[in-house]
C-alpha cells in the first residue's frame, strides 16, 4: 500500500493542453503568506466527533501551532483541491503543510506531532502500527462518524462555543478565504 502522504506538485501545461489549475500556486499566497506556515486541520464541520477533535487539538495546542478549516468552506474545498482529492471529499481529515499534505490516520499522527506532550511521543509509539492497520481501524470510525456521534446543525465555531470550557476567542483559530481577516465565517452547507 502505498502512503497517505502527498506531496503537492505543480502541473505544467502545453498551449494545446486543457487549462489546468495549479492549485498550489493559486493557493499559497491565499493560506501561506505573510510568514503564516501553520499547517491547515481540514475537518467535517458538520461532524460532532470532529468537532470535538477541532476541540481537543485547541486544548491540547498552546502555542497555536496548527489553524483550523471545514472541509465544507469556501476554503476548505480549495485546499482540498490543492491536496489532489475532490473539493466535496469530506471522508477524511486532512492535513495542509506548505509543501505536503496528509490524509486518515496519517493525518491524525502528523497533528498529534504539532501538540504539547505527551502526544508527539504517543504519535510516534502508534507509527509501528501498520498503515493499514490504522487507515482500516480510521475507515471504520470515520464511515460510522454520524451514526455513531451524530451532525451538528450549526456552523463549526457555534458547535464549539456552546461548549463553556472553549475559550471565547475560538473562531480566531479559524481560516478565512480572505488572508487580510482572522475571524471565521460561517458558510452555508448544502
Amino acid at each position: 500500500m502505498g502512503s497517505n502522504r502527498l506531496a503537492l506538485r505543480t502541473t505544467t501545461t502545453s498551449p494545446a493542453a486543457k487549462a489546468v489549475v495549479d492549485w498550489v500556486k493559486v493557493t499559497d499566497a491565499e493560506f501561506f503568506n505573510n510568514g503564516d506556515s501553520r499547517p491547515i486541520m481540514l475537518f467535517d464541520g458538520v461532524c460532532n466527533l470532529c468537532n470535538g477533535g477541532v476541540r481537543f487539538v485547541r486544548e491540547n495546542d498552546r502555542q497555536r501551532r496548527i489553524r483550523f478549516e471545514a472541509l465544507q468552506s469556501e476554503s476548505g474545498r480549495k485546499l482540498l483541491q490543492r491536496s489532489e482529492r475532490s473539493p466535496d471529499d469530506i471522508s477524511s481529515v486532512v492535513l495542509v503543510e506548505k509543501d505536503r499534505s496528509y490524509i486518515k490516520s496519517e493525518a491524525v499522527l502528523k497533528i498529534m506531532e504539532y501538540l504539547d506532550l505527551p502526544f508527539p511521543q504517543l504519535a510516534l509509539l502508534l507509527k509501528m502500527v501498520p498503515l493499514l492497520v490504522r487507515d482500516f481501524a480510521y475507515d471504520n470510525v470515520a464511515n460510522n462518524r454520524y451514526m455513531i456521534f451524530g451532525r451538528c446543525c450549526l456552523p463549526s465555531y457555534i458547535c464549539m462555543l456552546r461548549d463553556q470550557t472553549t475559550p471565547a476567542n475560538l473562531p480566531k483559530a479559524f481560516m478565512l478565504a480572505n488572508a487580510a481577516s482572522d475571524i471565521f465565517v460561517p458558510t452555508l452547507l448544502k
